[in-house]
């Protein structure tokens, strides 16, 4: 059944996800992570579209997106699904920031608090590796229905548990929201 078939007696209001893949994203133009790279795990099995994020400093990524009218302008929060190049158990941290742009409002307008998720190597190298859920993230700006959410993602190696020496490759992060209505017309 699609989305548009679905009676609005069975949608409602609540948590929500939105999933955003790294190849939805592009490194920043300064402080910039890799570009998309595919990676293959072994011939016939599934690849990777990641971004690499080194240990030399912060890097970046962004993306953009219009929420569902539905969404009710609040703080979201996020899980970062990410792996490791190397098979040993040390630690990165994601950092993610946010800000909401208007119709007619310029967009070189500053990004919100960035708020940390950090997470450990469980091992192996190609895990699928999956963060917590961050705490509640405020979106800079004033946010409104419809209005352009600007995300940046990084990776915060100045963080006390960021203590990977290899790449932090990020395979895309889950965006949790609020929504007030089960319909957005």
């Amino acid at each position: 059944m699609a989305i548009d078939q679905i009676p609005e007696s069975m949608l409602s209001g609540g948590k929500h996800s939105l999933w955003i893949p790294a190849s939805a994203m592009r490194p920043t133009v300064s402080n910039g992570c890799s570009d998309i790279t595919d990676v293959e795990t072994t011939a016939g099995r599934p690849d990777m579209q990641v971004l690499d994020f080194d240990d030399g400093s912060d890097e970046h990524a962004q993306f953009n997106m219009v929420f569902p009218k539905s969404w009710n302008e609040g703080t979201i929060t996020y899980r970062v699904f990410w792996t490791s190049t190397a098979t040993d158990t040390d630690g990165v941290a994601w950092g993610l920031m946010a800000v909401a742009v208007s119709n007619d409002d310029t967009i070189d307008v500053a990004f919100g608090t960035p708020i940390v998720v950090t997470d450990d190597n469980i091992s192996a190298a190609e895990d699928v590796l999956v963060t917590a859920e961050s705490a509640a993230l405020t979106i800079a700006g004033t946010p409104a229905e419809g209005d352009l959410v600007f995300f940046d993602v990084f990776r915060d190696v100045s963080d006390a548990n960021d203590d990977m020496t290899e790449d932090a490759r990020l395979l895309g992060i889950q965006l949790f929201i609020t929504t007030d209505d089960g319909e957005d017309t």
